[in-house]
């Protein structure tokens, strides 16, 4: 349902999504940064703010809500976090249901800011599409949508082309500078996905299987053909019961799953337990919902993701 509210659009993607977000609208007036100072951007957490960044360089200035090492889906905001709203240029979010907080901010701010929908054009899976892929799906219905599409690559370069063009259009000035720099992110994108591709197909196939925390991995099921089993459902919100875990464990017994990872977000200590009682071999910490620090392995989209394929490659070849 689109609702059109003084100079702005409201999209209501529906219950399944559970939140209302603002949606930047052609109509609304182009505000350049003045005397040619940055673009003041907020993106509302910290893969996606690394993204803003890739594309507007020196020219943006990018906050995020949603740090390093820090989740998402279950995220408390501060007045600090409304000051970032109400001081901004232009908003980058996820959408696809991640920032269940982010009406109610907005609101509070009193932004008038765009909000750019970065997912926007991408299709959605759902649980029951990831259920077909190999993924998980505990503690949520079939149609819950699954927000973690920044892990197919090709959904990233949907996310680079609605931030070129949310940043043109708040700064056209710089229009041309937006355009090169998403063109040249986006080879980058193309040689990672080259890289996924070719680093899952050097995996043999009845080895292709891996228990990770929580549902953050159906994207890249099923683009790359990895199996994904998870104790927690596609938020981090609930947790598993004790009866998910057992059934996990039993899981990975009668499947043969090589691999339990920790994802840097969450709690280790469910995921030790489960790699002793089953016996799987603890594969590290993988990156889901958020970067590393500046100084870890993951600092960029790029760097997460790659680091994540050497870790699946490392725990799923023998030897």
């Amino acid at each position: 349902m689109v609702v059109r509210m003084a100079g702005m659009v409201r999209i209501s993607f529906g219950a399944g999504v559970g939140f209302a977000i603002l949606a930047l609208c052609l109509a609304f007036p182009a505000r350049a940064a003045p005397d040619g100072s940055p673009v003041r951007a907020v993106a509302s957490f910290s893969i996606l703010g690394d993204l803003v960044r890739a594309v507007g360089g020196g020219h943006v200035v990018v906050s995020t809500l949603v740090g390093p090492d820090s989740d998402a889906h279950g995220f408390s905001p501060t007045p600090a976090d409304a000051r970032k709203l109400a001081e901004a240029d232009i908003v980058f979010v996820n959408g696809l249901g991640l920032e269940g907080w982010l009406d109610r901010l907005i609101r509070a701010s009193g932004t008038r800011a765009p909000v750019v929908v970065a997912s926007a054009g991408v299709m959605p899976l759902t649980v029951a599409d990831e259920q077909a892929h190999g993924a998980g799906g505990h503690d949520h219905g079939d149609h819950a949508l699954d927000p973690h599409a920044w892990q197919n690559v090709a959904n990233v370069r949907i996310y680079v082309a609605n931030i070129r063009d949310g940043l043109a259009k708040v700064d056209p000035a710089r229009a041309g500078a937006y355009r090169e720099a998403a063109a040249a992110y986006i080879a980058q994108l193309d040689a990672l996905d080259r890289d996924a591709r070719s680093t899952i197909a050097g995996i043999a196939p009845e080895r292709r299987k891996i228990i990770t925390t929580h549902d953050a991995f159906g994207y890249f099921a099923a683009a790359y053909g990895l199996t994904f089993v998870a104790p927690q459902g596609i938020s981090t919100d609930s947790e598993a019961s004790p009866r998910d875990v057992a059934e996990i464990i039993r899981q990975i017994r009668r499947d043969h799953i090589p691999a339990v990872f920790l994802e840097n977000i969450s709690d280790p200590r469910q995921m030790e337990q489960i790699g002793r009682e089953s016996g799987a071999r603890v594969g590290g910490k993988v990156y889901s919902d958020a970067l590393s620090r500046p100084d870890g392995p993951a600092a960029t989209y790029l760097d997460l993701m790659r680091a994540n394929l050497r870790a699946f490659a490392a725990a799923l070849t023998p030897g």
